[in-house]
């Protein structure tokens, strides 16, 4: 049966939606083959229920390196496809899944949900908040199925441990410290020149300015350019946010103010490699630190190379420190050991399996990284940034997710310009 076949119209709906029976596969297409995405392959590939059917890069060169590998699994070779908006004309394609540069996560997303897919993208959500508030309404009025790759929700041993907090085995929590102490070498200088043959440099762009190609702006790097990344705190660090987040039981906060800079290093980086915010519920407060260069650790967060990574709840009746090894509780003012836990298998093939699930159950509710969970956790990060970028505090309005009477930094929640024809549709 064909994807088609298996598709019932609704009356009136914006998109169609998919029936599938339980033992039916979802025809996925990944988009964005590079480091990641490849591990999305090789994931999907280990998953019953899904068939890797299509692949889309910028790069051909990395897309046919990718398409040998599922050949390789399957004898089969999956559809190539340079352009996205060539992808989602194809009937056959079920489900994609978003491994691109932070800046095109969000309209790659809502542009898959317009023409009737459903959609697991990578973290963070959304570029900036005006794109998590588009992914939103794009995920609701298509009636889709959205996950977030935030897929420390699907880790055994971390779902347990947030269970705990948010059960009172620390007592009422008061702050969540998130860390990201992860030693980032110099990125170093690199000039403009030839785009390499077979790279769609435009596409690559996207709705960010047109600039040079360099090396730098491309493979990994564009994490530390504002027009395409959002620092560490929004690449390794939003895993550890949503984390705390999740842990402090709270959405966004009444004020933030982040301070840094980009310390030591002389190179093309434009993102702070030292960053700390802090955000404030009026209740409770999250607190979160990037550092990119050797430094300890903090409560037992254990060290995986030279880096510390995880988070520490604080309550009333002691703290709890969880990172990717396990968590451990300490009471009273003598730090008496409580419950712990060692780390349990979960990750990504984990969470893109609920996300397969969600897709044939039809219900969002079952996602453990729903888009509106991803966007919220997004959020902190923009915040962050923002405040980082204007050198102040700043008061925030949840209600609205705009900032009171502050001109500069509402601006500040989109682009200045988006570049056609790299643009949302208007979702009404």
């Amino acid at each position: 049966m064909g994807a088609m076949e298996r598709r019932t119209f609704l009356l009136g709906g914006a998109a169609a939606l998919q029936a599938f029976a339980a033992n039916e596969t979802v025809n996925m297409a990944i988009v964005g083959v590079g480091s990641r995405g490849t591990e999305h392959v090789k994931q999907y590939l280990k998953l019953p229920s899904a068939r890797v059917a299509a692949l889309c890069d910028v790069d051909t060169a990395q897309m046919e390196r990718v398409s040998q590998i599922v050949y390789d699994q399957t004898q089969k070779r999956p559809k190539n496809y340079q352009d996205l908006r060539k992808l989602y004309e194809d009937k056959d394609i079920d489900a994609v899944s978003i491994a691109t540069p932070n800046h095109w996560h969000a309209l790659a997303t809502v542009w898959a949900l317009e023409a009737g897919k459903d959609v697991y993208c990578e973290k963070p959500a959304c570029y900036n908040i005006f794109e998590g508030q588009q992914m939103v309404k794009a995920a609701r009025k298509n009636n889709r199925i959205v996950q977030i790759g935030m897929q420390g929700r699907s880790v055994v041993h971390k779902r347990k441990a947030i269970e705990l907090v948010r059960g009172g085995a620390i007592g009422k929590v008061y702050m969540a410290r998130g860390l990201c102490f992860k030693s980032r070498p110099s990125i170093g200088k690199t000039p403009a020149e030839a785009v390499p043959a077979g790279l769609n440099w435009d596409i690559f762009l996207g709705p960010a300015p047109m600039r040079p190609y360099t090396k730098n702006r491309f493979h990994y790097n564009w994490h530390w350019f504002w027009d395409t990344g959002n620092g560490d705190i929004g690449n390794q660090g939003i895993h550890e946010m949503d984390i705390a987040r999740w842990g402090l039981n709270r959405a966004l906060p009444k004020r933030v103010i982040s301070s840094g800079g980009k310390y030591v290093y002389d190179d093309d980086q434009e993102t702070p490699n030292t960053q700390i915010a802090s955000f404030d519920y009026g209740d409770a407060e999250l607190v979160f630190e990037v550092r990119g260069f050797p430094t300890g650790g903090e409560a037992t967060i254990a060290p995986g190379g030279s880096n510390f990574i995880g988070n520490i709840f604080f309550g009333e009746q002691g703290y709890m420190s969880l990172d990717h090894l396990g968590y451990q509780i300490f009471l009273g003012p003598k730090r008496q050991p409580g419950p712990s836990g060692k780390a349990e298998p979960g990750d990504t093939g984990l969470h893109m399996q609920n996300f397969l699930e969600a897709v044939k159950s039809r219900r969002r509710e079952d996602l453990r990284g729903e888009v509106q969970e991803g966007v919220t956790s997004a959020s902190l990060v923009h915040l962050a940034n923002i405040s980082y970028r204007l050198g102040r505090q700043l008061a925030y309005d949840p209600a609205t997710e705009s900032f009171p009477h502050d001109t500069e930094a509402n601006a500040m929640r989109t682009r200045p310009k988006y570049r056609e024809p790299y643009v949302f549709p208007n979702l009404g």
